[in-house]
């Protein structure tokens, strides 16, 4: 690789961030960081009547809680900038006038309503080499007929003059040779009546201007790659293009398709990174993180959506990412989401991963339930016992709230169908060995509780689980003497007393 590596993501500011952005993303990221390269943030925001407030914010906030921070972008300033493309608008014009008086493009005047009668006459009508002379635009008309218009101002756009009949090829770095005929191409708008650009146009430009050296990006663009190769040949030479990687869908996971908002709510699972409102509608989307998935864990499953090392192992740092990441080795056929996949990865590092590393952000779900911690150590030894229990970030309020607030219901109704007089004695003998008891240890708590059973001659384990649901309120929670001294003393013996008032 003789030039710097750059690479960019370029979205749409219309609106949530699909798992497929972030993952083209993270691929772009990982490649730029393992070449010691840039990782730059376009903003693609020349279609105006579908810019969305917020999406733009959004999608700095999404790349901000991924980890992956660009190093330009309309906010990280660098030497290419405007990053914005709207802020970049004379610039395309230059080049699209430039492509008309080279001959690959041409001025068209069609009206909108003339287009719009045109298709309903035609059902496939395509704007291309055989239908271009039948309509109204600079090719058709004559000379002095085009001047006219033009000094008039009257409303055009610029289209791509797609030759005939001719063979475009290029080398994926996924797919291989990919090869089109431009006889299925139609003349695409490069310049729209607004003056603003459209993909097609903006998206060589600024690669070229912006130095990038790879483009990677989703297979929906692939038709599209021969009107680009045409474009980078004509305005600054092929040999200029940069590296072409397409990315296979995400699929759905239950059937053919690409994964959509729809497939997420139908079957009860995010796939925008973030939590997104839409401000025009006000509809909501659930993200992962509010879901209660770390960071970390939504990286790695998205990143094997599609790719392997070629071993074995399924859980990766970002930092081992960077390394063993290779364009080579994705695939090239979609892979479908799987979401007990993606609980699973959450649920890995939640258990891997040291609990400071998300207390703060656990501590957060806990005061949202109304419950404060004001003992730091205490907190995070409760979220150490009951870590392998948790799915999500959030599972930990339910898993252990009880040991910083009583819990407001008892499973009574477990406990009932086996309660005798003789198992009533034992809790009452229980308190009053407990109350004695100087030292409040899981070790002593247990060899107190065997010893009183034994005397009793109660069975440990018919008492255990009464035990357990008198602290916690159901049948769940890590080891019974953790929670007790854990708790505390007073509390556990009136957690206790409690409960037997209800027996």
């Amino acid at each position: 690789m003789s030039k710097k590596v750059r690479v960019r993501f370029a979205p749409s500011p219309t609106g949530g961030l699909h798992i497929g952005g972030v993952r083209t993303v993270l691929y772009n990221y990982l490649f730029a960081r393992q070449h010691g390269g840039d990782f730059v943030l376009r903003i693609e925001d020349t279609d105006q009547s579908r810019y969305v407030p917020g999406a733009e914010a959004y999608i700095f906030d999404t790349l901000s809680w991924c980890g992956l921070e660009p190093d330009e972008s309309p906010r990280h300033k660098g030497s290419f900038g405007p990053y914005r493309q709207s802020e970049r608008k004379e610039i395309y014009r230059r080049y699209a006038e430039q492509l008309v008086q080279k001959g690959y493009a041409y001025y068209a005047f069609d009206a909108p309503e003339e287009l719009e009668a045109k298709r309903k006459t035609a059902p496939n009508f395509q704007y291309n080499i055989s239908s271009r002379g039948e309509m109204k635009n600079s090719l058709s008309l004559n000379e002095s007929h085009v001047k006219k218009l033009l000094s008039e101002n009257a409303p055009h756009v610029i289209r791509i003059k797609v030759p005939s009949n001719e063979e475009v090829k290029f080398t994926d770095m996924i797919r291989g040779e990919v090869s089109f005929n431009t006889s299925q191409v139609d003349d695409k708008v490069l310049l729209k009546a607004d003056g603003m650009p459209t993909y097609h146009l903006a998206v060589v430009v600024d690669d070229c201007l912006m130095q990038i050296s790879h483009a990677f990006r989703g297979e929906e663009w692939l038709p599209s790659a021969p009107v680009h190769i045409l474009l980078w040949k004509y305005l600054f030479g092929e040999e200029n293009m940069p590296q072409w990687a397409h990315l296979p869908l995400i699929l759905k996971p239950d059937g053919n398709g690409k994964l959509s908002k729809r497939d997420g709510e139908r079957l009860g699972f995010p796939v925008f990174a973030m939590d997104w409102t839409d401000p025009r509608t006000n509809e909501k989307t659930t993200g992962f993180k509010e879901r209660g998935f770390l960071p970390e864990a939504f990286i790695n499953m998205l990143a094997l959506i599609g790719w392997n090392d070629g071993t074995e192992q399924e859980i990766f740092s970002l930092h081992e990412l960077v390394a063993k990441f290779s364009i080579e080795r994705v695939h090239k056929g979609g892979a479908k989401f799987n979401y007990e996949k993606a609980k699973w990865f959450n649920h890995e590092w939640i258990k891997r991963s040291a609990v400071d590393s998300y207390q703060p952000l656990v501590k957060n779900l806990f005061t949202d339930a109304g419950i404060y911690i004001d003992n730091e150590t205490k907190f995070s030894r409760a979220l150490e016992l009951v870590k392998d229990r948790c799915t999500f970030l959030t599972d930990f309020v339910q898993q252990a709230s009880f040991f910083f607030k009583a819990p407001e219901n008892i499973d009574i109704a477990v406990i009932k169908p086996k309660w005798d007089e003789k198992k009533n004695l034992f809790f009452i003998e229980l308190i009053r060995a407990y109350s004695l008891m100087n030292s409040w240890q899981h070790d002593a708590l247990e060899k107190e509780f065997k010893e009183l059973a034994a005397v009793n001659e109660i069975k440990p384990g018919d008492v255990l689980l009464p035990f357990r649901i008198m602290l916690v309120g159901g049948k769940f929670g890590p080891g019974v003497f953790d929670i007790a001294a854990m708790v505390g003393k007073d509390e556990t013996i009136r957690r206790i007393k409690q409960a037997l008032q209800l027996l």
